[in-house]
C-alpha cells in the first residue's frame, strides 16, 4: 500500500477511533500520527508537521537510543502510525520494525560518512563494541546542513502523503531548514580561527560536525557501549599531548569516569558536549548553540 493510502487509512481510523482509545495516546480526529525514533528526529517533525500531526518519540528522553528495546506499546506506536522517521543503523530494533511502506531513513537524504571516516583513528581491533548494522555513520543530525536537507526531504513526503495540508508541510519545512542554514552558518563562524582543531570526545559522535567544519575528531571509543582498550587509551592521550588538547569532552547519558581519567593524564579539563541523542533542557537549536560555545572555548577559538 502506498503512503498516501496508508495515511488516509490512518486518518479513518484515527477519526473513528477518537476518545474511545484515548488512553493510548490516540491522535485529535483528523490528525495522522507520526513516530520519531528518538530525540532530533523528534524535533525535526514537530518542527515540520505542527499542528497537522500528531509526533509521538519511541525513545524516552533520558535514554540512550542505541539502547531502546521495543516493547507492546511501542510495537503498536509503529503499527498504527502513518509514518515513522528513523535513521537506519542507530536503533536496530527499529530497523527491523519499520514498515518500508511508511517510513522514511533520514540517511537517505544526505551524503553520509563512512563510520569513524573523520576520527584520526577510530577505534583498535582489541577494542569492543556492538557490531554496526550499516556502513555508514548514522549521526548526521550534528550537522546542522545536512540537517536542513533532511528537513526539505521530510516536508515533501509529509506533503505528498497528505495532500491536503501539503502547502503548509512545505512552508514549515521551508523555515526549518533556513534555520538550520542560519545555524550553520554560525558554526563556521565561530570556528573559523582556533588554537587547535582536535577535538577528544566519548565516542565517535561527531565525525559529522568535524567533516563541516574542518575540525579533527578523536573518539575515545567508536561507540557508547564500548570500553575503550589500554592501547586505544594511550593513543588517544598521545594524540591529545600532541595537539595540546585543554579539554576532553563528555556526554550525559555516558559515564564520565574514562574521560576524566584520560583528562588527568593529559593535564585537561572536562566540559559536556552533547549528542542530542537525547531531549535537551532547550530544544535541538538551543543545545547546537550551546555546543558551539562549548567547541569555542576548548579550542581557543577567537569570534566576535
Amino acid at each position: 500500500m502506498s503512503l498516501a493510502g496508508t495515511l488516509a487509512g490512518a486518518l479513518l481510523l484515527a477519526t473513528a477511533a477518537c476518545g474511545a482509545d484515548a488512553g493510548t495516546g490516540a491522535a485529535h480526529e483528523g490528525t495522522p500520527r507520526v513516530v520519531a525514533a528518538f530525540y532530533p528526529l523528534q524535533w525535526l517533525t514537530e518542527q515540520i508537521g505542527g499542528p497537522d500531526v500528531e509526533v509521538t518519540s519511541l525513545t524516552t528522553p533520558g535514554v540512550e537510543p542505541h539502547d531502546l528495546e521495543l516493547g507492546a506499546h511501542q510495537m503498536a506506536q509503529l503499527e498504527d502510525a502513518a509514518l515513522t522517521v528513523y535513521i537506519k543503523g542507530v536503533q536496530p530494533a527499529v530497523d527491523e520494525a519499520v514498515s518500508p511502506d511508511t517510513a522514511f531513513d533520514a540517511a537517505t537524504a544526505v551524503t553520509t560518512l563512512p563510520v569513524g571516516g573523520h576520527d584520526e583513528h577510530a577505534h583498535d581491533e582489541g577494542e569492543e563494541g556492538h557490531d554496526h548494522e550499516v556502513s555508514y555513520d548514522p549521526h548526521l543530525w550534528l550537522d546542522p546542513s545536512r540537517f536542513a536537507t533532511v528537513a526539505t526531504r521530510l516536508g515533501e513526503r509529509l506533503a505528498a502523503a497528505d495532500p491536503a495540508h501539503a502547502q503548509a508541510y512545505k512552508e514549515r519545512a521551508a523555515a526549518t531548514a533556513a534555520s538550520l542554514t542560519a545555524l550553520d552558518q554560525e558554526f563556521a563562524q565561530g570556528l573559523t580561527t582556533c588554537s587547535t582543531r582536535a577535538m577528544v570526545t566519548a565516542h565517535g559522535a561527531f565525525g559529522y560536525l568535524a567533516d563541516r567544519y574542518k575540525l579533527k575528531q578523536v573518539g575515545i571509543t567508536l561507540d557508547p557501549e564500548s570500553e575503550p582498550s589500554p592501547a586505544r587509551l594511550a593513543e588517544v592521550a598521545e594524540l591529545a599531548k600532541r595537539d595540546q588538547v585543554t579539554t576532553i569532552f563528555t556526554e550525559k547519558l555516558v559515564s564520565p569516569k574514562v574521560a576524566e581519567v584520560l583528562a588527568g593524564e593529559v593535564g585537561a579539563r572536562t566540559a559536556v558536549l552533547d549528542p542530542l541523542e537525547s531531549a535537551p533542557s532547550g530544544d535541538y537549536v538551543s543545545a547546537m548553540r550551546d555546543n558551539l560555545k562549548t567547541l569555542q572555548t576548548a579550542l581557543g577559538c577567537t569570534h566576535g
